[in-house]
């Protein structure tokens, strides 16, 4: 028998009506369905309800029910624990999610007669050194970005960066950031970086309406470490795939390298991400 969690978007009905649906034919069948407490309230599960730490211990899957928001949520969740992720469309056209909710069931049918294959992603290991204690987080893990902004309008925000242990250059910008492969059509695709497929490993550092002649996107290799230091006399907002974690004042820091851990998406057949970038920019095809 398998246990599985469900992720629920906070702001949709039918994603709460959707767990509450698998969770009964599952546990109908001898499986096990894990919430966390916020997930389980909102769906009307309070007896699924679990906190973090306890939710990923032994779980076979997790499912994201949501748009890709959702998805970034619950690779954070389970990531460090390899738990694999099957992705449901509830929001617009995502890049991330596998499945549109009429097909929930028979992709966890699927999944649980082991009819499905994997696709690996890249994972952003962030570690922050906030000596002036603006954040009290020490590290975090990103499918898409890590970001350091501007915290005033109208303002550059200065930051000096590093590759490699070797200075490269300061930056002053709105802001910069440090992008995997998914996540280059994410933010860093509205700051005009480059399209990279998924499935690869690199590293994008990709500056936000810069202040200097040098504004392309660089593109390096995975096992890289970007050093970003908070110069000049203003502070920093420092953002993690969308979930602001505080401010970097002048000197504080932040260090981006690949994970060793993976995002593990679920797909059932090749992932036509050619198709969805076509849909998402209404390319023609002839």
């Amino acid at each position: 028998m398998a246990t599985i969690a469900f992720v629920v978007h906070q702001h949709r009905p039918e994603a709460a009506e959707l767990a509450r649906e698998c969770a009964r034919w599952l546990e109908a069948d001898g499986h096990e369905v894990r919430l966390t407490n916020e997930d389980a309230a909102t769906a009307g599960l309070d007896d699924h309800g679990h906190a973090p730490p306890d939710l990923v211990d032994g779980l076979d899957l997790a499912v994201s029910l949501g748009g890709d928001g959702s998805m970034l949520r619950t690779v954070d969740l389970v990531a460090d624990a390899d738990v694999p992720v099957i992705g449901v469309n509830l929001g617009q056209l995502g890049y991330l999610t596998e499945v549109e909710p009429s097909g929930l069931r028979g992709a966890l049918t699927r999944f649980l007669a082991g009819d499905y294959g994997i696709e690996e992603r890249m994972l952003l290991q962030v570690s922050i050194g906030s000596a002036s204690g603006g954040i009290t987080t020490r590290s975090a893990l990103a499918l898409n970005e890590a970001v350091v902004e501007k915290t005033a309008s109208g303002h550059t925000v200065r930051v000096d960066v590093e590759i490699d242990g070797r200075f490269f250059t300061p930056y002053a910008a709105d802001g910069l950031i440090v992008a995997t492969p998914t996540g280059s059509t994410a933010y860093a695709l509205s700051a005009r970086g480059p399209i990279v497929a998924p499935t690869h490993r690199a590293l994008l550092l990709t500056p936000v309406s810069p202040h200097m002649l040098f504004d392309r996107t660089l593109v390096l290799e995975p096992d890289s470490v970007l050093r970003l230091t908070v110069s000049g006399h203003r502070s920093a907002s420092l953002a993690v795939d969308g979930r602001t974690l505080g401010v970097l004042e002048v000197g504080d820091h932040i260090e981006c390298t690949a994970s060793a851990h993976v995002a593990r998406l679920v797909i059932f057949g090749p992932r036509d991400f050619h198709g969805i970038l076509k849909a998402k920019f209404q390319l023609a095809d002839r």
